[in-house]
C-alpha cells in the first residue's frame, strides 16, 4: 500500500469513525454541528453569536441538541410546484371574487 494510499484510507476512516459518533449522539460540540450542518465552526459561532442557531452554552462550551438543529435547517419550507398549485387552487376555490 503506498503512502497516499494510506493516508486517504486514514482520513476516510476518521471522516467515519466523526459520523457514527455524531449519529449516536443527541447533543454535538460546536464542532460536530458544524460537521451536522455543513457550515464552517467561523459560520456556527457568528450564527451563535448572533442568536440565529438555538443553542446552548454551559462553562463557555456551546451545545446543540440535533433534534433542534434539523428543525432550524428545515424551518424555511420551499414548496414544490404541485405544492403552490394545490394551495392556489384551495385559495381560489375558498375565496369569494367580487
Amino acid at each position: 500500500m503506498t503512502a497516499e494510499l494510506k493516508e486517504y484510507m486514514d482520513q476516510r476512516f476518521d471522516r467515519l469513525e466523526c459520523a457514527t459518533l455524531i449519529g449516536a449522539k443527541e447533543t454535538l460540540t460546536a464542532e460536530e454541528a458544524a460537521l451536522y450542518t455543513g457550515y464552517r465552526i467561523k459560520g456556527i459561532y457568528a450564527l451563535t453569536s448572533s442568536r440565529q442557531i438555538p443553542h446552548y452554552k454551559k462553562n463557555g462550551k456551546l451545545y446543540f441538541k440535533k433534534e433542534e438543529l434539523d428543525r432550524w435547517m428545515t424551518e424555511s419550507k420551499v414548496m414544490s410546484e404541485q405544492e403552490l398549485r394545490i394551495k392556489a387552487t384551495t385559495y381560489v376555490a375558498t375565496k369569494k371574487i367580487n
